[in-house]
């Protein structure tokens, strides 16, 4: 059986994990991109990685605006060689076509945010500085068509696979189709044996690109009025102003090596997840640690939050957010079992069963 990968474009996040996983599941499978940067070629040395013309533009911005070229290039490929396809889409990896016989099952990390869920808040905050304005503008002129052509597309592939509950209803409000709930792949080794006992845990963390609707503004918000401390991990277009917003209990780190995102999951009291994200991997990977998560009740969180692991807070709000953490401490977590509960999202999990939904799909 001859196999292809398809996927949107490799940045950096979880969707190039789910592929990654693909890949070690097919490794003699080439792998189709719209962009391929040089840290991912070379995490992926020796696999054939066959990308668009997009790949030698030299200001890589300008990727950004042109989902329709995009889309076009995916559409076009000829795949007919291959029995099974398997897309790996937030965006336009799924408009590609298979040939009458072939299997093609996409991976749906959500559907086109920028068309859909989140379109409103794109059009606030396009996230590319100077050229925002172009990128207002472009959206707006083009989001009727985009969407149309989007929905086609999501019409194509055989199967849908849903990376959470939540994408599940997404895909069914959005597509108007039905999809298999498979999580994605977590690295729950690198947070194995990091965690620190109950009482020698301290402060508050939260991690993730700074991007309005991860909403860390939150968590720097809702820690700085309560003055408890907060490790603030990453950085993005957001990052002046959290600084700013943010009280001497917050501190901020934006150069931070695997082993140190462990070790400040395992230090702390609590995750602080507070934005509405499609799975969350990052949140796993701090229960990996045997950290509870502080989760706003909506999106992906909602699969593996529970009583045992976290709690929620009902209003994305610095005030609702606030409660929680006060009423955190009141609250007693075993760390064993937050653990446990997160290995239920390792890679092998993953494999085993999107390798049974294939099996029992195939032509």
């Amino acid at each position: 059986m001859k196999v292809a990968i398809i996927h949107d474009w490799f940045v950096g996040g979880g969707a190039e994990r789910v592929v990654q996983e693909l890949h070690n599941m097919y490794p003699k499978a080439p792998i189709y991109t719209s962009y391929c940067s040089k840290s991912w070629r070379r995490r992926l040395e020796g696999t054939q990685i066959i990308t668009s013309y997009m790949q030698h533009w030299p200001f890589s911005k300008l990727r950004k605006f042109l989902p329709v070229l995009r889309g076009l290039w995916f559409s076009r490929l000829n795949l007919s060689d291959y029995d099974l396809v398997i897309s790996s889409s937030g965006a336009e990896a799924k408009f590609v076509k298979v040939r009458a016989g072939a299997v093609h099952a996409a991976y749906i990390h959500a559907p086109t945010h920028y068309y859909w869920s989140r379109y409103e808040q794109y059009m606030a905050h396009p996230g590319f500085g100077f050229f925002d304005p172009l990128a207002r503008l472009g959206l707006k002129l083009l989001v009727g068509p985009m969407r149309r052509w989007d929905y086609k597309a999501a019409q194509r592939p055989d199967y849908l696979i849903a990376n959470s509950s939540y994408t599940k209803e997404q895909i069914k409000k959005y597509y108007g189709r039905e999809s298999k709930v498979i999580h994605p792949p977590v690295d729950i080794e690198r947070f194995k044996n990091v965690g620190l006992p109950a009482g020698r845990r301290h402060g508050f963390v939260t991690a993730g690109r700074q991007t309005p609707y991860k909403r860390i503004d939150l968590a720097v918000e809702a820690t700085t009025r309560l003055k408890v401390p907060l490790a603030v991990i990453g950085k993005g277009p957001e990052h002046r102003w959290l600084k700013k917003l943010g009280g001497r209990n917050v501190t901020f780190f934006t150069k931070v090596i695997d082993q140190d995102i462990a070790r400040h999951f395992g230090e702390a009291k609590a995750f602080i997840f507070p934005g509405v994200d499609d799975f969350g991997i990052v949140a796993v990977e701090a229960m990996a640690a045997g950290t509870p998560v502080i989760a706003y009740k909506g999106g992906g969180a909602l699969d593996y939050v529970n009583q045992y692991t976290g709690i929620f807070f009902n209003e994305q709000t610095a005030d609702s957010l606030a409660k929680a953490i006060e009423s955190f401490d009141n609250k007693s977590f075993s760390h064993a079992k937050i653990a446990a509960a997160a290995a239920k999202f390792s890679p092998d999990k993953f494999r085993s069963s999107l390798e049974k939904f294939l099996s029992s799909v195939r032509k």
